[in-house]
């Protein structure tokens, strides 16, 4: 079920050979063994619904550090049901596919039709340093969802899943590649969104190490274009609505339901955020889903104000994907040199930062 990571399989480039804590929790995620998903561990098994019997379990899907299986049952009527079992190891991918399980509810809860149902999420009884997730299975079509559907489903699932508090954050921490993010409840978008991107850049940088010019920018990101773009949605009248939002949806996370033609969205690492910032991830190049969607989604969730910095409001979201890119991966440069460019066009365009007269507003 789970989609093929293109940005997984394009070429290496020389990096730092550093054995960082970044590099040495990466070296470990990648590393599950196939094994895991050549039984049935009795802790998913009682998960499954009453009287289920086995038939069998096979690989399905690729994952770049994960292993995933479908699970093949007959029910106590005779119904031949499958589930979808993603399997992964150490404590950070423990918190990893709870945060998952999390989203996941929290989207189906919203959107039933929009997503898998998700099931449960726990350790092995066979060794309990591995971890699974377990949802229901849906057969996907090989395509990406279509222009005139999942646009509007999307901004249908932000309209509706509304943070329950009215701030920023999520009930339990979720990762951003293999960085798990705390998503500590904070009533400023500017005060998370600027924490949230702190940890980043640091986890980038472990991974790939220093560099003289990311270090000043990254600075001035922080400092001067972070403030000068996000306060104006918090001030001067404005305001925004933290919600939900899937917070990775590529094309590798949301293809076709098979059965319904409808849109499937899946691998959420959630939060209550801007809705905007979900729109990072259709602003990047590489993608199919790409800046025909964001126009198509606009028609049902307009640009928020100020509307004169909503292009550039994006660059600024899309960044975000190519530093957790970046920071995915043990030699791979090209998504370092991409955020590289992002950073420097803001930068230069942004150098006073926020000129406003207003504060940023209170954490809490």
């Amino acid at each position: 079920m789970a989609g093929n990571p293109v940005h997984a399989i394009v070429p290496d480039c020389t990096g730092p050979q550093t054995f960082t804590e970044a590099r040495r929790i990466v070296a470990a995620l990648i590393q599950v063994p196939a094994k895991f998903i050549e039984y049935v561990d009795a802790n998913v098994a009682a998960n499954l619904p009453p009287g289920s019997v086995i038939k069998g379990i096979v690989p399905h899907g690729t994952a770049y550090w994960t292993r995933t299986a479908a699970i093949q049952t007959e029910q106590t009527d005779g119904t031949l049901l499958d589930y979808f079992l993603k399997v992964s190891h150490t404590g950070v991918g423990e918190s990893s596919l709870k945060g998952e399980f999390v989203s996941m509810t929290a989207i189906h809860r919203t959107a039933s039709d929009f997503c898998p149902m998700p099931i449960a999420a726990g350790s092995y009884a066979s060794d309990p340093d591995v971890h699974f997730y377990i949802c229901n299975f849906i057969d996907m079509t090989e395509e990406i969802a279509e222009l005139d559907t999942l646009p509007a489903k999307l901004a249908d699932l932000h309209a509706h899943g509304v943070s329950p508090n009215g701030k920023c954050g999520f009930p339990v921490p979720t990762s951003q590649g293999a960085l798990i993010m705390p998503n500590t409840w904070t009533s400023s978008w500017e005060k998370f969104f600027s924490d949230m991107m702190q940890r980043l850049f640091a986890w980038e940088k472990d991974m790939h190490g220093e560099d003289k010019e990311m270090n000043a920018l990254t600075e001035a990101i922080i400092d001067k274009v972070i403030p000068r773009l996000l306060r104006p949605l918090e001030t001067g009248g404005r305001e925004i609505k933290p919600c939900l939002v899937h917070s990775d949806l590529w094309d590798g996370n949301t293809s076709i339901d098979a059965a319904t033609d409808k849109p499937i969205i899946y691998d959420a690492s959630s939060t209550y955020a801007h809705n905007e910032y979900e729109l990072g991830a259709w602003n990047l190049p590489r993608h199919t889903i790409y800046t025909t969607y964001i126009k198509a989604y606009r028609k049902y969730f307009p640009k928020s104000a100020p509307e004169d910095d909503a292009e550039d409001r994006l660059i600024r979201y899309r960044l975000r994907f190519d530093i957790t890119s970046s920071g995915a991966y043990l030699t791979n440069l090209r998504f370092r040199m991409l955020a590289l460019k992002d950073m420097r066009y803001l930068v230069n365009k942004y150098p006073k930062g926020y000129e406003g007269s207003e504060a940023r507003k209170a954490k809490e």
